[in-house]
């Protein structure tokens, strides 16, 4: 029987799940971080970005070979059919590169392993995590959020929240929802209770 217990974390964009994940990591979690993953794979020259760049056109890399983000963002984000076929693209690496970094995790003697991921259905990363735990919030919160962080207009962050799966999704395929619309001391307690029941 395994000794350790796999947490998907997940949610929507600007619901907070950076801060979750944080906490997690205050409790001496090992946290797998998805976009970390997604980084190692658009180094320059790497195959998947090659094969982006394929499909998405060249202007997607920057004259140094590395990845233009925005770019590819607006061809990703473009539309739904769009949305989809970067993911089928950059998933399979995702899920390989997480599953190397669980062994290692668990040989390290790891307890509770986190795998940060906003895509974690879409990747069909759920199906090895023990718990998957969606972290949730108000539209117009996290249209803000999201303009605040990443320095782009509400148009742009309803593009991004309309491309991703709704509330109802995550409430239905989750064990547990942390709503994040209120203040962190509240939000910490939210955890807190979900944590001391693991």
């Amino acid at each position: 029987m395994k000794n350790y217990k796999i947490i998907g974390l997940t949610g929507q964009s600007g619901a907070g799940k950076s801060t979750v994940a944080k906490l997690f990591e205050s409790k001496n979690a090992f946290i797998i971080n998805a976009d970390i993953l997604v980084n190692e794979l658009y180094e320059p020259h790497s195959p998947c970005l090659k094969m982006l760049s394929a499909v998405f056109g060249k202007e997607i890399i920057n004259s140094d070979k590395t990845l233009n983000r925005k770019k590819l963002a607006e061809k990703a984000f473009a539309t739904k059919e769009n949305t989809q076929l970067i993911n089928s693209l950059v998933h399979p690496y995702v899920i390989m590169l997480f599953l190397k970094k669980l062994k290692s995790a668990v040989s390290g003697g790891s307890k509770i392993i986190v795998f940060d991921a906003p895509q974690l259905f879409e990747s069909n990363a759920d199906v090895f995590c023990d718990y998957i735990v969606s972290v949730t919030a108000d539209k117009d919160r996290r249209i803000k959020r999201i303009c605040r962080r990443d320095g782009i207009s509400e148009k742009q962050a309803l593009r991004r929240i309309n491309a991703q799966l709704d509330e109802e999704f995550f409430k239905n395929n989750s064990d547990y929802i942390i709503e994040n619309n209120d203040d962190f001391k509240s939000l910490q307690s939210k955890f807190d209770e979900f944590f001391n029941s693991l």
